[in-house]
């Protein structure tokens, strides 16, 4: 698969290696946000079923990208910590029960977890990454695995490390939840889009995604799937386009204490933003279009060489099969100022960004693998001098 530059408005002079931190939009994304923008000025053209039609589009469409049969099975969000907290409020726990996370995994997908844990008495065991680099991914998968128990409720985590790359296995993690009848809930904000995910392949119970990362869309729309095991329960909003027969305005008065069927009920309120949602539906529709896996394999063909050239100048990045390829973390060798490297990128245009202990970067199909080189050559001057 070649770059697609073209759907970006990236200038030449930028080297954009920071799509974890918030992806550029695609061109016919910013054209549909504007379109949908336009529409409020004549809202007289705006008709009742405008309102739920691009709802079904983009519910449809994330079902095609992530292999989920009924788009019914999908809702609407605005942020992660909206999406976990629909299905936080929705579990059965009873004291005791432990939720499983990873070290350093993202707040979203965090917080609720520590005060539902307050409220009902459970325990937040998180599992760490062993203390050295050698076999460090597939070690902590083991880690994971192996903390499954008896007292296991749920089991949070990412497809993808935020902070670094490595790829948990969520197969084997599905496997083993079920051997003790617990949750598996996946946050895939830093996968998604850019990374093979198959709901027939993994089942989980819940999958949640911001959007404006690696699906490519608008701040502030994301999109979630919550399996049958949430589908009797109270999403945290009450709004009026969830309940069963809101399609039809005139009966709106004739309050109804039925949900829209399955996923419908968590879906976000005024979820048909005439702006948002056509950009998401959009940046979806080419996600679909281009593949993941060759999203992942584009990754993987234009980083190759940099990230031996990295190892070489004694930098650690997690073993190729244990991490993704759109997204990992270089921990930097000593001796490394970090400062003067921070300000040599800044000169260069070099956009990546720093978590914990790692300088991650995160590419796309707007790449190439001058951009790595060129990150690497200024690492290397920068150790040098």
């Amino acid at each position: 698969m070649d770059h697609q530059k073209d759907f970006f408005s990236i200038p030449d002079h930028i080297t954009y290696l920071n799509g974890a931190y918030m992806s550029p939009s695609l061109k016919t994304v910013e054209e549909a946000g504007i379109r949908g923008l336009k529409r409020k000025s004549l809202p007289f053209e705006i008709t009742d079923i405008d309102f739920f039609k691009e709802r079904t589009l983009l519910k449809q469409a994330f079902a095609k990208l992530i292999h989920a049969d009924d788009h019914e099975f999908t809702a609407i969000i605005p942020s992660v910590s909206y999406g976990i907290a629909n299905a936080a409020n929705n579990i059965d726990f009873k004291e005791g029960d432990e939720i499983l996370v990873v070290q350093e995994q993202f707040p979203s997908n965090i917080y609720n977890w520590q005060h539902i844990a307050e409220e009902k008495k459970l325990t937040i065991k998180t599992v760490n990454p062993p203390e050295t680099f050698q076999d460090r991914g597939r070690l902590w998968n083991r880690y994971l695995l192996e903390a499954i128990g008896p007292k296991t409720k749920v089991v949070t985590l990412p497809q993808v490390h935020w902070a670094d790359g490595t790829v948990f296995d969520l197969k084997a993690i599905r496997k083993k939840s079920r051997e003790f009848d617990a949750l598996l809930i996946i946050d895939g904000t830093q996968s998604v889009g850019a990374f093979p995910f198959s709901i027939k392949e993994i089942d989980p119970d819940a999958l949640v995604c911001g959007g404006y990362k690696w699906l490519l869309g608008p701040y502030s729309l994301g999109m979630a799937y919550y399996g049958s095991y949430f589908h009797n329960g109270n999403p945290i909003e009450h709004n009026w386009m969830n309940r069963k027969d809101s399609e039809d305005f005139s009966r709106l008065v004739n309050y109804n204490d039925e949900y829209q069927p399955k996923a419908g009920r968590f879906s976000v309120g005024e979820s048909s933003n005439f702006a948002l949602t056509p950009m998401l539906i959009k940046a979806i529709e080419q996600l679909i279009e281009w593949k993941p896996e060759n999203i992942q394999e584009y990754g993987r063909s234009i980083s190759g060489e940099a990230v031996a050239a990295l190892r070489e100048l004694g930098c650690f990045i997690e073993e190729d099969n244990s991490r993704a390829h759109h997204l990992f973390g270089v921990f930097p060798p000593e001796g490394l100022d970090i400062n003067k490297l921070k300000a040599a990128f800044k000169e260069e245009n070099i956009f990546v960004s720093y978590r914990g202990d790692a300088i991650r970067i995160s590419l796309h199909l707007y790449n190439t693998a001058e951009d790595l080189n060129k990150l690497v050559r200024i690492l290397k001057n920068t150790l040098g001098s």
